[in-house]
């Protein structure tokens, strides 16, 4: 066991799971991977509030941001724990309390062979150890990395990646839908003439 493992204590909660099948109900999944893991984030965050301090370290997915990979329900779940992460970071933040988002690829763990795919199954290039994984998550977490993600080798493409998303919220709050579409006057012109 690392060192960095050993040295975590109560103002830390990880939350999340691994990896689910089409043997896992889809309600199961919603229950653990949404409904548990916000019950557990919002009771924490008062306490780490009130004491100006805490980390709340939610175990999400590559498949957060490429659901085609697994099961949709699965995929959707783990989207769900990444956005948010982001919430909690940007409501926290300025309150003492770290959040962070831990992205796992395929990670040796049980839950294959559970989900019917046994893990020597799959291209031992793309299979990372459960200790390396969180080695790296806590590396990461040390380095102040709000998404970390163990298994990606450039992290500039994370950034970039954030950065686009970022820019394109940006551009979401318009009154007339896009010329695309060509719908022709909005409804809000007639709005606005009436006033």
């Amino acid at each position: 066991m690392s060192p960095k493992r050993r040295e975590m204590h109560f103002g830390v909660f990880v939350l999340g799971t691994g990896n689910h099948s089409a043997g896992w109900r889809y309600d199961d999944i919603i229950a653990l991977n949404i409904t548990a893991l916000t019950h557990l984030a919002y009771a924490a965050a008062p306490a780490f509030v009130s004491r100006g301090a805490g980390t709340i370290i939610n175990l999400a997915s590559v498949v957060g941001i490429s659901p085609e990979t697994l099961n949709g329900v699965y995929g959707a779940s783990k989207a769900y724990v990444l956005a948010l992460s982001h919430s909690l970071q940007h409501e926290l933040g300025a309150k003492g309390v770290r959040i962070q988002a831990v992205l796992p690829g395929a990670t040796a763990t049980e839950i294959w062979d559970k989900a019917g795919l046994p893990v020597k199954n799959l291209p031992a290039s793309i299979v990372m150890s459960p200790e390396d994984m969180v080695d790296a998550a806590l590396v990461g977490l040390d380095q102040g990395e709000l998404v970390t993600i163990p298994s990606l080798h450039d992290g500039d493409e994370w950034t970039r990646f954030e950065a686009a998303r970022r820019a394109l919220s940006k551009r979401f709050g318009n009154a007339a839908p896009a010329p695309r579409y060509r719908i022709g006057a909005p409804a809000s012109a007639d709005r606005a003439g009436r006033a």
